[in-house]
């Protein structure tokens, strides 16, 4: 059997060397090795010349091919032919370069004509339209640069970007645009003429005249295999040729002068918070979903879209990793897919023959390929990703080794100045000699190895398989512990500085410079606590506030103890251990343990008061205060606020005033003083206000909701919750908001607006479902910042909701039901407990349960409104009994 020679021609109408070795290739049911283990070849070899990338053959490889195909006679004849009008004279095959041509013209009457074969045509790139236009306005901008380097990891997509962008701006580039691929062992010549070549020409003084001032484009392609050669080469025609642009790809930039360097970053994926329903959305997902479905047929199902997201967030983005990821589909869900190779990234590894993956080509550079005659054995191995980041690796000079492998352990973006940190010297633990890194990070970006987005200045990240290498290199040198010991000590002085501004003005910002380095607060945690729990227990100390606002009280919780309870703390500076303390009774608040830490925070402030820390007494009166009212211990509580009111007035404490006032508005509050209540709620505004305490002032507007409730006032009750709620939801403090929406509810109700009130009820419930211990919710002070919020269900609330909702449809059983049941919810603020039973005796007309409100009265210090004394007076009158 023969090949089909007329089905691809040449443009003057011979069959080309390529479709001929292809065809008699397959004729003889031979693959590319078992031909070039035959003719005594490299599988490259043979690869290149059917692909047409080997435009000038030797003669003696075309003869050792031609004898392995058994080719003879007529066949032969035309195989020889077919090879000799491939090329000019023959070169030692790995001292050229391979080439490949990109679309235009570039043939002249007395030129050559152009190569016959064809550039691949553009695969479609996922997550790059901007480098897509950015690249071509570059190349086609009149004092565009004439030089522009693509550079990145091994796998990022160098290449494909390169290619579309050849196609992109052909029409801009008339003389041509032309590519050439750099062999290993290449020298200045070599280049030089493979890149006239493809350009359809011999000499450089044809060149120059061939292309009279016209664009022309020439794509170079990894030139880290022949850096010097390539950069003689270019600046050459660059000189020579000022109509010529160059785009080149590389692990690193040629370093001409007039050279614009274009780093690829990988791919974006999607943040840890970011929505399933909406992951097709990141280049990385969508990579990712498109190579799956070449191996299975089936879509990810939703029960597989976390660890789909898991996945490619593992993976860094790096295309190379993704695609090699999602082969491995074929057999495994993407679940099984994440168990088995989440922690093996660096194994992922290419295929031995790299033909046998279509549409993707291998790090050549690593792959094994020896150089000698062309009698040569081929050779063909997997290539790891590890490979592949050890080749840029290698680049660096050993002090940015160094760096790099201090640098690994930020688990998240980060700024110049946490760099500069880390990079500092061991002996100079003040700062007193400043290392620049920017140079550092500069030569790291130029690599592709550290990406740089955003405008923030927590901007920096080291790819995720450049950490992982970095990391075992560190492991292996003995000196990761040391690293990580300090990372954890630099973390600590970023919370540090970081926890003044989580009260006042800079909260939110505060609460987001936190977020953004949340891994590494959690990785220099779990580190210090073993290896240095002093410093532990200064960074978890400067927590707790954070750790409130993102609902994470449980955890943190947690961690104080543990710190607290090591021997190695002990003897600790007692204030350090005070606030540690204090963060316990604060967060065990949270979710309803606060009963159980009430002697931590009298502990807290007594060391306050004896070390004279003004501060930390005014903190520790107000979390005692919170506390005392969660066990019902009332006047106690009052004395608290009273007490810190005091304080802040004789220190000049403009914010612990309004938190003072605050506190004391809830005290009114319970009382029935309506009036004072809302009096204090004014001047907190007020207060707030000079300070630049916005929270403060939006837990003024709570409250302010809450005495509108009270009131009757319902609309605008609703109106200042719902500027509350919005307002919470910008700041963090998930358990307050949770608090405040069930004022909005319990005003819906109160007015009639079943289904709004219904919505509530919803959003409520499914906001409760976090992490917390099973036990009741802690009554809830509706004071000052103290007024800790539940970390579980808001209980009593829904329950409150109900029945009033019940008792609007009539349904006076229903509603005693729900009113029971928030009445004995051990959780309830006991304001919303007199109010529930006020509900459940407007329900049942029982005396029982007016007995049962008098008893709960007394014991909290609660008066009634006028409208409850009001209603309850209807009620005993109805049934013929006296008033109480």
């Amino acid at each position: 059997m023969t090949p089909d020679h007329d089905r691809s021609r040449s443009p003057a109408g011979r069959t080309t060397l390529p479709e001929l070795l292809r065809g008699h290739r397959r004729a003889a049911s031979l693959t590319q090795a078992e031909l070039a283990s035959r003719a005594g070849v490299g599988v490259r070899t043979v690869r290149d010349l059917e692909r047409g990338r080997s435009v000038r053959p030797q003669r003696t490889t075309v003869e050792l091919l031609a004898g392995a195909l058994a080719l003879t006679g007529t066949s032969r004849a035309a195989f020889l032919a077919a090879a000799r009008g491939a090329g000019a004279e023959p070169t030692p095959p790995d001292a050229t370069s391979t080439t490949f041509a990109v679309g235009g013209n570039a043939t002249s009457a007395a030129a050559p004509a152009d190569p016959s074969v064809a550039l691949p045509p553009p695969v479609a790139l996922i997550g790059r339209e901007r480098d897509l236009t950015e690249l071509a306005g570059m190349l086609t901008a009149e004092r565009g640069p004439r030089l522009v380097s693509l550079v990145g990891l091994a796998g990022v997509g160098k290449t494909a970007l390169a290619t579309s962008v050849a196609h992109l701006v052909a029409s801009a580039h008339p003389a041509g645009v032309a590519g050439v691929l750099v062999g290993e062992g290449a020298d200045g010549p070599d280049v030089l003429a493979a890149s006239m070549s493809v350009l359809g020409v011999a000499r450089l003084s044809e060149l120059v005249a061939l292309l009279a001032g016209r664009p022309t484009l020439l794509v170079v392609d990894a030139v880290e295999r022949a850096p010097g050669p390539v950069a003689a080469t270019v600046h050459r025609l660059i000189g020579a040729l000022p109509s010529l642009r160059v785009l080149v790809t590389g692990r690193h930039p040629v370093g001409l002068p007039s050279e614009r360097v274009w780093p690829v970053a990988p791919l974006d994926v999607p943040p840890p918070e970011a929505e399933h329903s909406g992951l097709d959305s990141w280049p990385a997902v969508a990579l990712f979903t498109a190579r799956l479905a070449q191996v299975r047929r089936e879509p990810p199902t939703s029960a597989e879209l976390p660890a789909l997201a898991a996945l490619v967030r593992r993976l860094g983005g790096l295309p190379l990793a993704i695609e090699l990821m999602a082969a491995r589909g074929r057999l495994l869900d993407l679940t099984e897919l994440l168990d088995r190779y989440g922690d093996r990234v660096l194994d992922l590894a290419t295929p031995a023959d790299a033909s046998a993956r279509p549409g993707w080509d291998a790090p050549e550079a690593l792959t094994g390929r020896t150089s000698g005659p062309d009698t040569r054995t081929a050779v063909s191995v997997a290539v790891t990703l590890r490979d592949a980041v050890a080749f840029s690796y290698r680049l660096l000079a050993s002090d940015e080794q160094a760096a790099l492998r201090q640098l690994a352990v930020f688990g998240n973006r980060w700024s110049v100045e946490l760099a500069e940190e880390m990079l500092a010297d061991e002996a100079d633990r003040d700062g007193t000699v400043a290392i620049d890194p920017v140079p550092l990070l500069d030569r790291f970006v130029e690599l592709g190895l550290l990406s740089v987005r955003g405008t923030g200045s927590f901007r920096f990240r080291l790819l995720d398989a450049v950490r992982d290498y970095a990391i075992e290199q560190a492991a292996g040198g003995g000196e990761l512990t040391c690293i990580r010991r300090r990372h954890a000590e630099v973390i600590a002085r970023l919370v540090a500085r970081t926890a003044s501004d989580l009260v006042g003005p800079r909260v939110p910002d505060a609460v987001h410079r936190l977020d953004e380095m949340s891994s590494d607060i959690s990785s220099s945690l779990a580190h210090a606590a073993t290896d240095d729990p002093l410093t532990a227990l200064r960074l978890a100390a400067c927590l707790t506030r954070w750790w409130r606002f993102r609902g994470r009280d449980v955890v943190g919780r947690q961690w104080l103890r543990r710190l607290l309870a090591d021997p190695r703390t002990a003897d600790a500076d007692p204030v350090l251990r005070g606030w540690a303390a204090l963060g316990v009774a604060r967060l065990a608040a949270e979710h309803g343990a606060g009963a159980e830490e009430l002697s931590t925070a009298r502990a807290a402030l007594d060391t306050f008061r004896q070390a004279g820390d003004v501060t930390g007494e005014l903190e520790a009166r107000n979390v005692l205060g919170a506390l005392l009212i969660s066990v019902g211990r009332q006047d106690e509580a009052r004395e608290q606020a009273e007490a810190l009111l005091r304080l802040a007035a004789r220190n000049g404490r403009t914010r612990d005033l309004a938190v003072a006032q605050n506190s004391l508005a809830w005290h009114e509050i319970r009382t029935g003083d309506l009036a004072a209540a809302r009096r204090r709620l004014a001047a907190v505004d007020r207060l707030a206000a000079e300070s630049g305490e916005q929270r403060l002032r939006v837990l003024g507007w709570a409250n302010r909701a809450e005495v509108a409730r009270l009131e009757g006032w319902y609309a605008d009750a609703i109106d200042r919750g719902r500027r509350a709620i919005a307002a919470l939801s910008e700041l963090g403090d998930p358990g307050r908001r949770r608090r405040v929406l069930g004022t909005v509810g319990l005003a819906l109700a109160q007015d009639g607006r079943v289904a709004e009130a219904t919505e509530v009820l919803t959003e409520l419930r499914a906001g409760g479902v976090e992490a917390v211990p099973a036990r009741p919710t802690v009554p809830r002070p509706r004071g000052d910042d103290a007024a800790l919020a539940w970390g579980g269900p808001e209980v009593g609330l829904c329950a409150l909701i109900e029945g009033n909702l019940a008792l609007h449809r009539g349904d006076r059983e229903l509603a005693a039901e729900w009113f029971a049941a928030a009445a004995d919810d051990a959780g309830q603020d006991r304001r919303d407990a007199v109010e529930a039973l006020v509900g459940l005796a407007a329900s049942t007309a029982d005396p029982a349960v007016l007995d049962r409100l008098d008893r709960v009265c007394a014991e909290n210090g609660v008066r009634l409104l006028p409208q409850e004394s009001g209603l309850l007076y209807a009620l005993i009158a109805a049934r013929g009994g006296p008033a109480q």
